[in-house]
């Protein structure tokens, strides 16, 4: 008998951490629905982490009510990190063995038959693209593919909610899209995802909706276009000015844009028509040293929430 809240994967009311005197999360409230990749987007130290380990049934709630998968962590915490997928910040494979053995090693540890670990690792290694390494050493794979091997092994249980904490933290660009393409896919086949990132492109790539999160509490939620309509403008002029000379000028370009942001090394001009402002700066005689025009993106939602930049 299915009821309406099955559809509810996690549900988070006035939730809130502390450690001692310190509080990591203030009280907030998250709902993630099934099959959507919902984001917790944010700089370090807002409480994402801390938030991520308290849905993982790792760590206990300080206060609020928290269900996950419809109970409740305290009291049935192994039933519900059976049905979870996690990847954490760090990879935490085992570097002697092999890429194949970790998927084996890992399966077994929940109680899968050795017929059914075996179709799944040979599975799960191909939608890692890890196949051609099946035997090689954990030790000799890249970051990407690490953290390609972690997600996969993740998979191991067929989680209904997988959660990955910073997922592409300390990846090149390459290795970030092919991770983003995975998790695209595991998308379309029905897994709901919880990503908690301080990247606003990967928030904008992977999540459905997110929460802006800062010192502990929830800033803003939305998808991420429904974020940058409701608190920025479509354009932003960006611009340098040689030493010296962005003082002055930032008098004079007040009115050309809804707001600016004075930035240490720039302006940053928030107005719907980005080429029509510029000339109107160079019609007054500004001469910036460089000039962009760009769509607004989440990192300029997040300046406009808290006055300052994701990545510090």
């Amino acid at each position: 008998m299915h009821g309406v809240d099955d559809d509810v994967m996690v549900e988070a009311k006035a939730l809130a951490k502390r450690f001692g005197e310190f509080e990591a999360v203030r009280g907030i409230d998250v709902h993630v629905r099934r099959g959507e990749a919902f984001g917790f987007l944010g700089p370090n130290g807002a409480g994402k982490s801390s938030t991520m380990r308290m849905i993982a049934s790792v760590s206990p709630r300080s206060d609020g009510e928290l269900k996950v998968l419809g109970m409740d962590p305290d009291r049935e915490g192994p039933r519900i990190r059976a049905r979870l997928g996690v990847v954490p910040q760090q990879d935490n494979l085992d570097t002697e063995l092999t890429v194949r053995q970790n998927l084996h090693v890992y399966g077994r540890y929940f109680g899968l038959s050795r017929a059914r670990v075996r179709a799944k690792a040979e599975e799960l290694m191909e939608f890692a693209q890890l196949t051609d390494r099946a035997d090689d050493e954990v030790d000799s794979l890249s970051g990407g593919m690490k953290r390609r091997l972690t997600i996969a092994r993740s998979l191991v249980n067929d989680p209904d909610l997988l959660l990955l904490d910073e997922p592409t933290t300390g990846l090149d660009p390459q290795a970030r899209h092919l991770l983003w393409d995975r998790l695209f896919r595991l998308k379309t086949t029905g897994v709901t995802l919880i990503i908690t990132t301080h990247y606003m492109d990967e928030a904008e790539q992977l999540c459905d909706r997110l929460v802006v999160m800062d010192g502990g509490r929830i800033a803003a939620e939305g998808s991420p276009s429904e974020l940058i309509a409701r608190y920025s403008t479509r354009e932003v002029l960006e611009l340098r000015f040689p030493p010296g000379e962005q003082e002055p000028a930032v008098e004079r370009v007040t009115d050309l844009a809804e707001r600016v942001e004075v930035l240490p090394d720039r302006l940053l001009l928030y107005t719907a028509a980005g080429e029509a402002a510029l000339e109107q700066a160079h019609a007054r005689g500004l001469r910036p040293a460089s000039s962009l025009v760009r769509r607004s993106t989440l990192e300029d939602v997040f300046l406009r929430l808290t006055g300052r930049s994701l990545v510090e």
